[in-house]
């Protein structure tokens, strides 16, 4: 893949910006030939009495301002305009991106650090444009355009800036020099603050029942005085600069006034020209104040800019360089072909080891096992949120890597471990599994998930508003809102994973029942921790440590598995374990 660059998301905007380079550029040349002209009216107009000529070069300065003032409010609307649209094409290509990730991708980054760059970063980059489009171009031109006006004036008494101007890039790279390196620092102690509050907003109602505000708060206290540290030596640098560019400019004014002033005395300089003189010095240090600032802008902006390209330019793991175009799943027939897989490439140990099953098109599917054995891994392969390392999965006959991944999900409907739902009312919710679902189907769907006589208990119904995260229901409720989105899609194959475990047993005998009835061509893969949930699949598949330990039905299971047995005989003597 080409590497992308930060220019590449200019397009459209290039216009606008470089009429905003000219406009920035005009309005400095403009500003700085005001005291040339002022300089004739006191050297000439004044000196001669000539009032006519004060008057024309009072109306020719008024005019040259009007047009700078023109060119400065066109120059800052260009710039905010080149900007925004800038950081909006930026923001808007990396959300793609991350779109375009696998899980392991966003493990990678985390989700605290994306949405950082995402936001803060992009905002940084977005203003540095923004200044740099008027800065960058009219303090150069300004100090340029200043010194050879001096040297017109006078070449001796510009010998001046051979001691400032030295000096002060000496200060710049020595700031820029150490700043660096701390703005990197700031924006990574930026994504660890952003990680503990995404954390704890999203595991509020777990803070508060283990009572750990407190122990929250500390390391908040933490992670925020970390930050403020950072931001403390990197402005540091910045603050601390700012004296010393105040002192040389002092130091310089004082220079061109003695000397000039001596200049006067001896008739070698005009007072208009000294005047015209004094004002382009000043010039000349407020651009290079304004240069050094922007360099200043520009090192916490290519510390932000590296962040952002880091996204951009990462290779997405999972992609459709192998899919065949317009192959559709047609059927929801499953094989594990001596599949292997780890999380970490560099593993040592499999998380998968040998998986190789068939499963015939419209088979129900139970699979149990202990905690940490891989069932949810196992099923992430199948609609790749995860790719096998070796070995392959066929999905409706095909390698899954044939199909588009927007085939291959559209066919396979997953309600996962952690059911999520989004704000919005409750058929909003629904209709992501069929945005053009009537009411009927979604009251349908809701019958078979047992949904709907929750649902016309509630004040609104179907129109009910759902809380960010769904708050305002319980577990059950979730767990059976997703699940009837699941099935509005009419996957060919429905993945639930340990989706009923906030049910009891009799609703969560009625779901399966239902899927049965209404889904009969549909594969129906279940996780489960209760055999309850899983003893009338025609094929339960027993894992154990990322390995298969046994495949069958209920009855062959208890007297060939003996994890099978142990995990029944416990749940049978003990009742039923909803893990």
């Amino acid at each position: 893949m080409k590497k992308k660059k930060l220019f590449d998301y200019t397009a459209g905007y290039r216009g606008l910006i470089i009429l905003g380079i000219l406009c920035s550029a005009g309005e400095a040349v403009l500003e700085l030939l005001l005291p040339q002209v002022m300089s004739d009216i006191v050297d000439i107009g004044i000196q001669n009495g000539d009032r006519e000529y004060i008057l024309m070069a009072g109306l020719k300065m008024v005019l040259m301002a009007l047009v700078a003032l023109a060119l400065g409010v066109g120059a800052a609307v260009l710039a905010s305009k080149a900007g925004m649209g800038f950081g909006a094409n930026l923001r808007a290509a990396e959300y793609r991106q991350v779109q375009r990730f696998s899980f392991a991708n966003i493990e990678h980054f985390s989700t605290a650090s994306l949405i950082t760059r995402l936001t803060n970063d992009v905002s940084s980059l977005q203003m540095t444009l923004m200044m740099g489009m008027r800065m960058l171009v009219r303090a150069p031109v300004m100090l340029v355009t200043a010194l050879v006006m001096a040297l017109i004036i006078s070449t001796r008494l510009s010998q001046v800036f051979l001691v400032v101007i030295p000096l002060l890039v000496l200060g710049v790279a020595l700031v820029l020099g150490k700043v660096g390196p701390f703005f990197t620092s700031l924006q990574k102690a930026t994504d660890d603050l952003n990680l503990v509050v995404q954390e704890d907003l999203n595991a509020i109602r777990v803070v508060k029942s283990f009572v750990r505000e407190d122990v929250e708060k500390e390391k908040f206290a933490g992670r925020n005085e970390k930050l403020k540290s950072m931001a403390e030596k990197a402005f540091g640098f910045v603050v601390m600069f700012m004296p010393l560019i105040f002192l040389l400019m002092g130091g310089t004014i004082v220079a061109v006034l003695w000397i000039g002033g001596n200049y006067v005395y001896e008739g070698s300089l005009l007072s208009g020209d000294l005047i015209a003189f004094f004002t382009y010095v000043s010039e000349i240090l407020m651009s290079l104040m304004m240069v050094s600032m922007v360099m200043m802008m520009l090192t916490r902006s290519i510390a932000c800019g590296r962040r952002v390209m880091e996204v951009l330019n990462e290779e997405p793991q999972i992609t459709d360089e192998k899919a065949r175009e317009a192959l559709a799943v047609e059927d929801g027939s499953i094989r594990f072909d001596h599949v292997y897989f780890r999380y970490n490439p560099n593993g040592q140990t499999w998380n998968l080891e040998d998986i190789d099953l068939d499963i015939p098109s419209g088979a129900t599917v139970g699979i149990l096992g202990g905690t940490g054995s891989a069932k949810t891994t196992l099923v992430s392969l199948i609609p790749r949120l995860y790719e096998a390392t070796r070995g392959s999965v066929r999905v409706g006959g095909h390698d899954v890597r044939e199909y588009s991944m927007k085939q291959l999900r559209d066919a396979c409907a997953m309600v996962l471990q952690k059911n999520t739902l989004f704000s919005g009312t409750i058929k909003e919710n629904l209709r992501w599994g069929d945005a053009g679902a009537t009411e009927e189907e979604m009251r349908q769907a809701c019958r078979i998930a047992c949904a709907e006589e929750f649902i016309e208990k509630m004040p609104d119904g179907y129109d009910t508003y759902i809380e960010q995260g769904g708050t305002n229901v319980s577990g059950g409720q979730k767990q059976r809102l997703c699940i009837a989105r699941a099935i509005l899609r009419r996957p060919k194959v429905l993945i639930l994973d340990d989706s009923t475990s906030a049910v009891d047993t009799a609703t969560d005998a009625a779901i399966r029942q239902g899927l049965r009835s209404t889904l009969p061509g549909t594969t129906k893969v279940i996780i489960a921790q209760r055999i309850s949930s899983v003893q009338d699949a025609d094929i339960i598949v027993v894992l154990d440590d990322g390995k298969i330990s046994g495949v069958g039905s209920h009855t062959e299971l208890l007297k060939t598995n003996e994890i099978y047995r142990e995990v029944y005989e416990s749940q049978q003597g003990g009742g039923a374990i909803d893990g």
